[in-house]
């Protein structure tokens, strides 16, 4: 298992002590939305390494549920986003086929948290993906991402679904529009914040007992 990242690791600071960097993970299964999702939100041109799928991958890569799909991100995708005078988000988007697992441990060094797009008609593809973020230590949130026609899910059966803590925020989002990939990354921020805070106050209890 590998140690959660300490909180000096967790947050850079770019000119001097005016504004925070804080690196968040994207992650999700295969063909979920992170790429999408980061190229809504990104306030500079997201890097990209979306490649056409070959004959190849498709014999390697699970296609089933997926339709339309004629590219895939082999490496990662890159975004920033500035939510305020001081913080800056920037959004790191993991491969989601288990053949790149590997890359997931140098990505995932250094970032505070991540969240977890979910396609709620393959539930089951994101098992996989939650518990390699919670054997990396980081706090996360779960962003369903309603894709055109997908009948709403009920949140309650979603949570026991996936066996998620009662306090880990669930979002619908849309991967393709700015303002909800904003609200949801919001959400997780908010969290992360909360979380971090939690950890503070439990320190200084402890130093004064």
């Amino acid at each position: 298992m590998v140690s959660a990242p300490s909180l000096a690791e967790q947050a850079y600071v770019r000119g001097g002590a005016t504004q925070t960097a804080v690196k968040i993970l994207v992650v999700g299964h295969f063909a979920v939305g992170k790429t999408t999702f980061i190229g809504s939100i990104s306030e500079i041109e997201p890097l990209s390494t979306e490649e056409t799928m070959t004959q190849a991958a498709e014999s390697v890569d699970d296609l089933k549920g997926v339709q339309g799909k004629t590219t895939t991100t082999v490496a990662m995708d890159f975004g920033r986003l500035t939510i305020s005078d001081r913080v800056v988000l920037y959004l790191f988007g993991t491969p989601g086929q288990q053949r790149f697992v590997q890359m997931w441990e140098d990505m995932a060094r250094g970032a505070l948290g991540a969240l977890v797009l979910v396609d709620p008609e393959r539930l089951a593809d994101s098992f996989p993906v939650i518990d390699l973020i919670e054997s990396y230590g980081l706090d996360y949130a779960i962003a369903v991402n309603h894709f055109d026609g997908a009948p709403p899910r009920d949140e309650r059966a979603l949570r026991e679904a996936l066996d998620l803590l009662d306090d880990t925020p669930v979002v619908t989002c849309d991967a393709r529009d700015e303002k909800s990939s904003a609200a949801a990354l919001t959400t997780l921020v908010r969290y992360l914040l909360g979380r971090a805070q939690q950890t503070v106050r439990q320190a200084a209890h402890q130093t004064a007992h």
